[in-house]
């Protein structure tokens, strides 16, 4: 049974992700936090290595900028649409017509996919990342096919 013409472009616009990506992102966001957290709670109120109220507020703030900065890792995505292409990557978020990408790059030394721009620029792709193996591959070319697909090309 074949899939219909709507399904299929539906897929071939689904959001870009790195799952390794991600993972690690979540993790050690957690695992960080949990630890700063857990010292904050666990070091001592009392006797010659005291620790004030004002040492765990650092210990807690700390642990949230850690947390959020980790976090970042995990929130990498792509999201293509009908008139372009959405790329957020740690920190930075730009928004691009399918106009302006003029190329796509991903080379064996490239960790992610780059694009090239109609302004001379490149663009790192960080949802697309060489540490997925053969599923990057495979959304790399997902990608190439998208900016075939809304390239307008002159007659």
């Amino acid at each position: 049974m074949s899939e219909s013409p709507g399904r299929a472009r539906e897929q071939l616009h689904a959001p870009f992700r790195s799952r390794r990506g991600r993972l690690v992102g979540w993790v050690a966001a957690g695992g960080v936090s949990g630890a700063m957290v857990l010292c904050a709670a666990l070091l001592p109120w009392s006797g010659p290595a005291a620790v004030g109220w004002y040492d765990r507020l650092g210990f807690l703030a700390l642990a949230g900028l850690l947390g959020w900065g980790l976090s970042r890792f995990a929130l990498v995505a792509a999201d293509p649409g009908e008139s372009g292409l959405v790329v957020r990557n740690l920190l930075l978020t730009r928004a691009l017509d399918w106009a302006e990408v003029i190329g796509i790059r991903y080379g064996s030394g490239d960790p992610w996919v780059v694009l090239d721009l109609s302004d001379g620029d490149t663009l790192a792709v960080m949802a697309i990342q060489r540490a997925d193996g053969e599923r990057a591959s495979s959304e790399a070319s997902r990608l190439a096919t998208l900016i075939a697909l809304h390239t307008i090309r002159p007659d």
